[in-house]
């Protein structure tokens, strides 16, 4: 038998750290959760990507009395964008989130699991990562690709 370590490589940052590019697309992101539709967990998710032609788009989640009928903010973004510019790969993602009291949470939030294995689809499609901006008041997470946050993942190759 033998162990197999994984290691995963993320900066932390303070929003004067960030690019010009990368602070729009975080205050984008935090905009976005305003547009939130979330009456069940009352946890506003907005996200903002870039894609390689400079177009942005953004998300936010909308949830349902049946769950599973919902989209979180990453995937709605991923999505719109595909629907409009489908061969664009997409460069960056910020993600940000308000708490059940409507402040921005102060420790960055990842993707769920799902959204995971689109960000990869993704990755994967255009065969190149994606920088990921994981936004909280106290700092903020940057995650070049997202398999640094899913090492072990499951794709077509």
């Amino acid at each position: 038998m033998k162990e197999l370590t994984i290691q995963t490589s993320i900066t932390v940052a303070q929003m004067d750290e960030l690019t010009d590019t990368e602070r729009q697309l975080v205050r984008q992101a935090i905009e976005a959760t305003s547009r939130s539709y979330a009456p069940y967990s009352h946890f506003n998710v907005g996200a903002a990507l870039l894609l390689q032609n400079g177009e942005t788009f953004i998300g936010c989640n909308q949830e349902n009395a049946a769950f599973p009928a919902g989209l979180c903010a990453e995937r709605s973004a991923i999505f719109a964008a595909g629907a409009q510019y489908p061969d664009q790969p997409v460069v960056m993602l910020a993600i940000a989130a308000r708490n059940p009291q409507g402040e921005l949470q102060e420790e960055p939030v990842s993707p769920c699991g799902t959204c995971r294995q689109v960000l990869i689809e993704t990755e994967t499609r255009f065969r190149q990562p994606v920088r990921i901006l994981l936004y909280g008041s106290r700092h903020i997470y940057i995650v070049d690709g997202i398999k640094q946050l899913m090492p072990l993942s499951f794709t077509e190759f």
